[in-house]
């Protein structure tokens, strides 16, 4: 019997049942996370790549095929690795039918990544051509698809080709639109492979990556120069770790399952973690918090296991609680060995966490006063104006609530009367922070402005419990907001280091000219797009530059903070070892040096 509601008939016509490719099409984040636009490390593009190579990954662990290729050309991505081959009867099968695939077996698949039968089965669904081909004993079979829909097949002799699969696929642009491959995001998950996979050779675009040191190679690339000693590393088939301290106030880990990079840790990392504390300790007679131990620590575990249990099919978290107690176990005795191994490194280790221990004994007293001090004053944060919801709350999961980091009161008017109040904060700076470039921890709990910015944010113990997805700087497009703009991103890089590795922290990019006439309006973020606007409005057009944030009326800067319209650039690092030297140079004392840097790549322009 049909039920009507709200004028809408609810009968058995309206339950549908999706085949395995319309659901991969229609469902397409469960399957591969984001899609994005290629601008993240995670966005789908790169996960479509990444779910074939581990298959080639998989194919060397077993033993079989230590090259794999990979060649991206207009649009177009080739994966060939030597390995067994598709069996030649199951080849549709294996790329186009949930759930069918080998990794099932043991027997052939003993540390597979692709245990849930999805992987090439969402890269065929979600390409606009698809084709894989197998070569064994010196034949071939290929299949060829359209959008997941089989629309040949062929099969013949194949002289001289080496065993092996190739898979060439289109990204549909129904599904990812207009998107680009980032290189330095290609490169780097290139190289977790082969970090990984210790005589594994990727040749992407005629480029050669291999590591024959595995995690070793991964800490001392990571660190470089930074590094208080030489990486200690561990391997056996099972278990794999590397570590080093450098001069951070954070804690930088790696961890990987199968050859498969968990960027959200997992069971293995929190092992690890655990194991490096027990050991120093026991190495030591002390009893130093976790803290101590690991403030500055760059680490990596891998492991290898039968059956991994993923919390979600993009693999970015390991949930296998049940070998957690080993683990800690295994990681402890590991480490116990590698220092009494290394003398040389123990000492240096066992002095920095004792420096830390002391500096952070020292900063207790230090932060006492600061929250005496705060309390005194108000007992809320006056530069705050802060929204409903936040990140984790009840009322949401917070994902779209952010805070803008502004100057003056002018500009966080503007943006307070326009703003959306359940989602949106503004902090409100009072002149130009303190450069904490060359500053201990302690500075932060010294100067009211970045201890107010640090409560208001929640950061304090962690950056895990950052109230606010995004933290948006929104400064003047002038030297001065400029200049605060910089202070502020060597403020998080110096303290709170996660906070911009992991994407929260944003630049607001607003427009430097309007362009109108009676009739339509036009804003300009460059002296290109303002020239362009001029040329189409013609020589009646009026041109505002804005000086500033507080120069753009409420109701014209409401279009630059909706979420649809709004432009933000995210603050990105390509190479983490290399922050210290970058604030340095460009933050630091080195006034002369840096003026005739200036100096050598001074361009000067002149309008007429």
């Amino acid at each position: 019997m049909a039920k009507q509601q709200n004028g809408h008939t609810y009968d058995e016509s309206k339950i549908k049942t999706l085949s395995s490719l319309e659901h991969i099409r229609l469902r397409t984040g469960m399957y591969i996370g984001r899609i994005g636009d290629g601008s993240h490390y995670d966005d789908g593009i790169y996960i479509l790549i990444k779910e074939v190579i581990d298959n080639a990954i998989d194919e060397f662990i077993m033993g079989y095929g230590k090259k794999i290729e990979l060649t991206i050309e207009d649009g177009v991505v080739s994966i060939r690795d030597y390995g067994r081959g598709i069996p030649h009867g199951k080849i549709v099968d294996c790329v186009s039918t949930i759930n069918t695939g080998a990794k099932y077996n043991d027997e052939v698949f003993q540390f597979s990544v692709g245990l849930n039968g999805v992987g090439t089965k969402a890269v065929n669904a979600l390409s606009s051509s698809f084709t894989v081909r197998s070569y064994r004993e010196g034949r071939y079979a290929e299949a060829v698809f359209e959008r997941g829909a089989l629309i040949d097949e062929s099969q013949g002799k194949a002289a001289g080709e080496k065993d092996g699969t190739f898979v060439n696929f289109v990204p549909d642009e129904e599904v990812f639109g207009d998107y680009k491959v980032r290189e330095d995001h290609l490169i780097r998950r290139i190289k977790m492979y082969t970090y990984l996979n210790a005589g594994a050779m990727i040749v992407y675009n005629g480029q050669k990556f291999l590591s024959d040191g595995g995690l070793l190679d991964l800490i001392a690339d990571e660190t470089e120069e930074e590094a208080l000693y030489e990486p200690l590393h561990h391997r056996t088939k099972m278990l794999e770790i590397a570590l080093t301290h450098c001069n951070r106030f954070n804690e930088t880990h790696y961890s990987f399952v199968n050859g498969q990079y968990t960027s959200d840790g997992g069971t293995h990392l929190s092992a690890f973690r655990e194991g490096v504390l027990k050991a120093v300790n026991d190495f030591s007679k002390k009893k130093y918090e976790g803290d101590d131990v690991r403030e500055g620590l760059v680490g990596a575990v891998a492991i290898r296991l039968q059956e991994p249990m993923f919390e979600s099919q993009t693999k970015n978290k390991l949930g296998n609680t049940e070998i957690r107690s080993d683990l800690v176990k295994q990681v402890q005795e590991a480490v116990m060995s590698l220092l009494h191994r290394n003398t040389t490194a123990a000492e240096i280790l066992l002095a920095k966490v004792a420096d830390t221990q002391k500096l952070r004994k020292e900063l207790q007293s230090v932060k006492k006063m600061a929250r005496e001090r705060a309390k005194s004053v108000s007992i809320r944060i006056p530069q705050l104006k802060d929204c409903k919801i936040h990140r984790g709350s009840r009322k949401g999961k917070g994902e779209d609530t952010m805070v803008f980091i502004t100057e003056g009161q002018s500009a966080a008017g503007s943006i307070v009367s326009c703003r959306d109040p359940n989602h949106q904060a503004i902090f409100t700076l009072k002149g130009k922070p303190l450069n904490v470039c060359d500053a201990k921890r302690e500075a932060i709990y010294k100067n009211d402005e970045l201890y107010n910015l640090m409560r208001s944010l929640n950061i304090e113990d962690s950056v895990d419990t950052l109230r606010y997805e995004k933290v948006i700087l929104a400064t003047d497009a002038d030297v001065d907001g400029l200049h605060i703009r910089n202070l502020m991103i060597t403020f998080f890089l110096r303290f709170f280091e996660p906070m911009v590795l992991e994407g929260h922290v944003y630049i607001l990019e607003t427009p430097l000219f309007r362009v109108r006439t009676k009739k339509e309006t036009i804003y300009c973020y460059s002296e290109k797009e303002r020239d362009q606007a001029m040329t189409k409005l013609g020589k009646q057009c009026e041109v505002t530059r804005f000086k500033g944030l507080g120069e753009i009326s409420p109701s014209e800067f409401k279009r630059f903070i909706l979420p649809d319209s709004m432009r933000l650039s995210r603050v990105e690092i390509q190479n983490t070892h290399a922050i210290n030297d970058l604030l340095n140079f460009y933050m630091g004392k080195n006034t002369p040096e840096r003026r005739q840097y200036i100096m050598d790549h001074l361009t000067v322009s002149v309008e007429a």
